[in-house]
């Protein structure tokens, strides 16, 4: 499973998105696996879509969804706090929620691959050690 950050949510659905071409190659270099998101970047995704293409953007990201394209992963008591942890350990980056809410599924789940646009990604570590491997 890849986890997937608001970027590539938003270049995928928005085809004027200036990643969007770049978004679609590399989701098919892919495994053929749902990508992994939460509901931060589920949130921020669909405030963007409502921004960039309305009801219509919006609806085709709940159909990746429905699809099982994307799965939504929403984080236990226990992660909060972790995130919570990992915006003040990285407050100068600065780390977002929908960030720290990546990091700590990360964990979760032992997962290294990310597909997102965001460069902060190839500074935050996995349990404190391990890098993302970036895609694209």
């Amino acid at each position: 499973m890849t986890l997937c950050d608001t970027g590539p949510l938003v270049a995928l659905v928005d085809h004027d998105d200036p990643h969007h071409a770049r978004c679609v190659a590399a989701l098919q270099t892919l495994p053929a696996q749902p990508l992994l998101t939460t509901w931060p970047c589920l949130t921020e995704a669909m405030y963007l879509l409502w921004r960039a293409g309305g009801l219509p953007a919006q609806d085709e990201l709940w159909e990746y969804l429905a699809d099982g394209l994307v799965v939504l992963y929403i984080p236990g008591t226990t992660e909060w706090e972790r995130m919570r942890t990992l915006m003040q350990q990285y407050h100068d980056a600065p780390m977002d929620l929908a960030d720290a809410s990546l990091v700590t599924a990360a964990e979760r789940f032992q997962l290294r691959r990310i597909f997102t646009l965001d460069r902060h990604f190839y500074a935050y570590r996995i349990d404190g050690q391990h890098p993302f491997d970036v895609v694209p």
